[in-house]
């Protein structure tokens, strides 16, 4: 019978059915597209607009097991449009979510830049289309990585938290989960220690502007002109031996004092100028939501110097508000929540593992979370078998209310690596310092959550509060 109704929904289910009406959230319905090469032959695929003009890929699998997985991307990209390639690259680049028979459905949002709720919108709206032109699923699970982390995580908080509501369980990979006002402080230090050293971000011959807001608004450096600053300052790029006394001692100070890898430095220096322009100028209306008074720097050749000498600057409370609206965590979860990241991740610090264990302790629900640790060093992607494993692991909890451990994951991922040969890195025994071991708390910054849920409410109060759509 079950094997029978199987086949009934797979047949039932793989294509678009319903007609699109005025109040649809699809501008004109999915299209049949072909699939990314990895799953030709495996799935059909479809792309389309929705109603707020957000891009996105949906591939529905031929041995499709019933369910969805929603993905939220990474970034934010700060294009100002949806880019519709973004939805059909993660779709490639999860297609192990489709080879594991999950329908997948992946929005690239309806604009670039900062905007966590409005992200967490175009999942939510994404899942509906989905709804409305294949019918309901048997379950929904909504995933997302590094930023996307964030915005999932947002998801469940604001549309997995009703009983029996629309999601059913969720992973987050390589998650920045330590929301908005306290998850890029180690940027915000990077980029004045940076300035401390280096006086060409901006240079002193160019028009001065307080370092919180990145980068001048009408500013026309581009990213090779700031790779050319770094390269300037500290000999990033070049062999130890070819850079100055000068280079490789600002190079180590700035990496001892950010804590920050040199492999990823560049990367960071790139967020906080270009992505803290888009927060501050575009989002913000020219409010500065970061601060780094009573911050103490240490780990360089002359620590005294450097904390007379750094620029200091304190937050707008109504910017740290709409910042923390909009981004924070409130910890409020009722669904099951598995979390996979890469100890070494040098992008999104293991330590913010550490804060969303702390908001969900905080606010009393870290029952409903699994967190697992891998040996593994990058940032954009993990193993496929330990995808394939963790979601798997996943339905398991939802389906049978069996909590999954550390170690029974570690134990049931060589199955799905003889599928995949992509290996199995966990380390069951690993558990993540505080998040203020790795970056500098702010007064006031050492409990979590960031936001209650009682804040998050009487927020909302508030006309206009967080970060317009």
């Amino acid at each position: 019978m079950a094997a029978g109704l199987a086949g009934i929904l797979v047949g039932t289910l793989a294509g678009p059915t319903s007609a699109v009406t005025s109040d649809s959230p699809t501008a004109g319905g999915p299209a049949s597209v072909e699939c990314p090469t990895t799953l030709t032959g495996k799935a059909t695929c479809y792309t389309g607009q929705d109603s707020n003009g957000a891009y996105y890929a949906i591939a529905v699998p031929k041995n499709w097991n019933g369910s969805l997985v929603m993905h939220a991307h990474g970034g934010p990209d700060l294009g100002a449009d949806s880019d519709p390639d973004r939805s059909i690259g993660d779709l490639e680049r999860w297609s192990v979510m489709v080879d594991e028979g999950y329908a997948w459905a992946g929005s690239s949002y309806r604009r670039g830049g900062y905007g966590t709720r409005m992200a967490a919108a175009d999942t939510e709206n994404l899942r509906r289309l989905f709804v409305e032109e294949f019918d309901k699923p048997r379950r929904t699970y909504v995933h997302g990585q590094s930023w996307g982390g964030n915005v999932a995580a947002k998801v469940v908080e604001t549309y997995g938290a009703k009983k029996h509501g629309p999601y059913d369980g969720a992973l987050l990979t390589n998650g920045v989960l330590g929301g908005g006002s306290r998850g890029y402080d180690y940027r915000v230090d990077l980029r004045v220690v940076y300035q401390y050293y280096c006086q060409n971000h901006p240079r002193p011959t160019e028009p001065q502007y307080p370092l919180w807001e990145g980068l001048r608004a009408t500013s026309t450096m581009t990213s090779a002109g700031l790779r050319a600053r770094l390269e300037e300052c500290t000999g990033f790029g070049s062999p130890a031996e070819e850079r100055t006394a000068l280079q490789q001692r600002n190079l180590d100070d700035i990496l001892a004092v950010t804590g920050i890898p040199e492999r990823t430095l560049e990367s960071h220096l790139r967020f906080a100028t270009f992505t803290f322009r888009d927060i501050v100028h575009t989002r913000l209306g020219g409010r500065n939501p970061f601060s780094n008074k009573g911050v103490r720097y240490s780990g360089s050749h002359d620590d005294k110097a450097l904390n007379a000498g750094v620029e200091r600057f304190s937050a707008d409370p109504t910017a740290v508000r709409d910042l923390s609206y909009d981004s924070d965590l409130t910890g409020k979860v009722s669904i099951p929540v598995l979390t996979l990241h890469a100890i070494d991740d040098p992008t999104a610090f293991i330590e913010h593992e550490a804060a969303y264990r702390d908001s969900l302790r905080g606010a009393h629900r870290d029952k409903k979370l699994v967190q697992t640790f891998t040996r593994e060093s990058e940032h954009s992607g993990l193993s496929n078998s330990e995808y394939a494993n963790s979601i798997s692991a996943l339905n398991t909890w939802v389906r049978t209310g069996k909590k999954p451990t550390p170690k029974s994951l570690a134990a049931s991922c060589g199955a799905f690596d003889k599928k995949y040969g992509t290996g199995c890195f966990y380390d069951p025994g690993f558990y993540p310092r505080s998040y203020a071991t790795r970056v500098n708390p702010r007064p006031d910054g050492l409990r979590w959550p960031a936001m209650s849920a009682a804040q998050e409410k009487s927020w909302s109060r508030i006309d206009g509060v967080g970060i317009a759509p």
